[in-house]
């Protein structure tokens, strides 16, 4: 077991790490928003997509060799990564490297995500890592990496997994695990239909927050033993994690504050949970700190002048209450509520929005009542639009999920969304 310092190695593991963000889900709860993207590159937070707080958690942490594995209507997704993280210098040894599905190793694609690292071994190898993260690029959160490294390497694990308390009811979508009292897991089952709680705690669950570290060799040695394996599905939570618990050092690293509270974290895989989140950051204080310059979110910055707000008459006056307005917006006598308007949107007079999420570049017409809405990306809402009153009417133009929440696209409006994403 090595000893390291809490300064000196948090450095020296995160550079000779590579990170590597499974990103090619195709995200199919959140319906028609991920029709024509990968659920990463699902814009989020106004300005942001979601794969780029995965890439600035790696950025903040020091990890500078990064792999973004692709498979899934990918294009939108290869774009943004191309445009928002071309800074990294290879020179130095920093890299967003992309790898799509590319049946390196036989004819299929991407079987599973313990697949899509075997088929991409020798590059893996060719970087050299002594430690291998393997991240969701699906999740909205912030955490420094660095630390799981440190008590990784210190542990002597084999494997080490970021793990949150959950309800325990809603833990059923996660991969859940028991530990002992050093957090050695001792179980661990994917998506169970009754989640175990949690000692002392009957209404929690220990959920698996898709993080995994290994060691280097460990991983290329399992990822080999699982594509042998004919009976395997290949993934990491169904076949490898299990796999491994009862011969080997698996140990779970728990994401909490100085306090031991757990610390936020939002799978935002269906569209009511995509809202919340997204409303979420409206708050007074929301729990995720976008405002935090010791930590930012980086992504692309187009080049647009700042949100304008016009008209100051009685019934016509354009003003925003609670809510996140992105910059190249204008609320030309529009009122927004509780609601985050992304980039480019454009909002006529006499219109009202509420408890919405606006995706960059919509257009709403004159006269529009908006509420408990997702409106898809260069929508374009004609005058007099009622949306989210009247669930039948509702239904029959658009998607209502079982909340009553309203998602709007471009192809629902009968207008193009294919060069749009």
């Amino acid at each position: 077991m090595k000893n390291y310092t809490e300064t000196k190695s948090a450095t020296d593991l995160t550079r000779k790490t590579l990170a590597l963000v499974l990103a090619g889900g195709e995200g199919s709860r959140l319906k028609d928003l991920t029709r024509w993207r990968a659920k990463p590159a699902v814009p989020f937070g106004g300005k942001y997509r979601i794969i780029d707080f995965v890439l600035s958690n790696c950025v903040n942490s020091g990890i500078r060799k990064i792999g973004v594995l692709t498979q899934y209507k990918a294009h939108s997704l290869i774009r943004h990564v191309q445009r928002a993280w071309s800074f990294m210098r290879y020179e130095v040894g920093e890299f967003v490297e992309l790898l799509p599905a590319q049946q390196r190793i036989d004819k299929e694609w991407y079987k599973g995500t313990a697949d899509a690292l075997y088929q991409n071994l020798d590059i893996l190898r060719r970087h050299t890592p002594e430690y291998v993260m393997v991240l969701g690029g699906d999740h909205i959160y912030s955490m420094d990496y660095s630390k799981m490294l440190v008590e990784h390497a210190a542990s002597g694990a084999d494997v080490t997994i970021g793990c949150i308390e959950v309800p325990r009811m809603e833990a059923g979508g996660f991969g859940v695990m028991s530990v002992d009292e050093c957090y050695r897991i001792t179980k661990f089952t994917e998506k169970p239909k009754d989640p175990e709680a949690m000692p002392g705690k009957p209404d929690k669950a220990l959920a698996s927050m898709g993080i995994y570290i290994f060691s280097t060799d460990f991983l290329f040695q399992k990822l080999i033993e699982d594509h042998d394996n004919p009976d395997s599905s290949n993934d990491f939570g169904k076949d490898i994690i299990p796999s491994i618990i009862d011969d080997w050092h698996a140990r779970a690293y728990p994401f909490v504050d100085e306090s031991g509270e757990p610390v936020y974290w939002r799978d935002v895989g269906t569209l009511e949970s995509y809202w919340k989140a997204s409303l979420d950051l409206c708050s007074i204080t929301p729990d995720l700190n976008l405002y935090n310059r010791d930590w930012p979110i980086w992504t692309y910055q187009a080049q647009l002048p700042p949100a304008k707000f016009t008209f100051d008459d009685e019934g016509r006056r354009g003003e925003a209450i609670d809510s996140m307005v992105s910059a190249g917006c204008i609320l030309s006598g529009a009122r927004v509520k509780r609601s985050v308007i992304s980039s480019g949107c454009f909002l006529h007079s006499y219109s009202l929005v509420k408890d919405s999420v606006l995706l960059p570049r919509v257009e709403v017409g004159r006269n529009c009542r908006i509420q408990n809405a997702i409106i898809d990306k260069g929508c374009v809402i004609a005058s007099g639009t009622v949306i989210g009153e009247n669930r039948e009417d509702d239904a029959k133009r658009f998607y209502v999920d079982e909340h009553g929440l309203v998602l709007i696209t471009p192809d629902m409006l009968g207008q193009s969304e294919h060069f749009i994403r």
